[in-house]
């Protein structure tokens, strides 16, 4: 129940997502999205069977400027440690945002997303986002 087996999340289980997910630090901030309440494990969607995973996300204010670089972490986060049979949903959690649509639209265009990831700048502050701090 609830993904958890002796304490540990199971592989594709919402905790284990929420986790993944938690480890993403938005550029040139010092706490977790867990921490900044940006991504919360209520709003952490998976069906294994189906391969779908789905994430709200809900900027620290409405006009952050950060959400469409804190979504791209977290979408290249899922990306990275699921299998490829996963189609991977990140959005903003509606009426948080002031662009919330045109981020969400970025967001779900797989070329935008992998024009992104061709920018070696971007990639280099996506990378960094998703690097362990200590």
């Amino acid at each position: 129940a609830g993904g958890f087996a002796a304490g540990i999340p199971r592989r594709h289980s919402q905790a284990y997502l929420f986790l993944l997910c938690c480890s993403v630090f938005p550029e040139i901030h010092p706490l977790t999205l867990e921490e900044l309440n940006v991504v919360e494990q209520v709003r952490v969607k998976v069906n294994d069977a189906e391969s779908t995973v789905a994430v709200e996300f809900t900027p620290t204010i409405p006009h952050c400027s950060m959400a469409t670089l804190i979504g791209l972490s977290i979408k290249v986060k899922l990306i990275r440690s699921l299998p490829e049979r996963f189609k991977v949903d990140v959005h903003i959690t509606p009426g948080t945002h002031a662009s919330e649509h045109a981020v969400n639209k970025q967001l779900a265009d797989k070329e935008r997303v992998a024009a992104a990831l061709e920018n070696s700048h971007l990639l280099e502050v996506v990378n960094q986002c998703l690097s362990a701090r200590s």
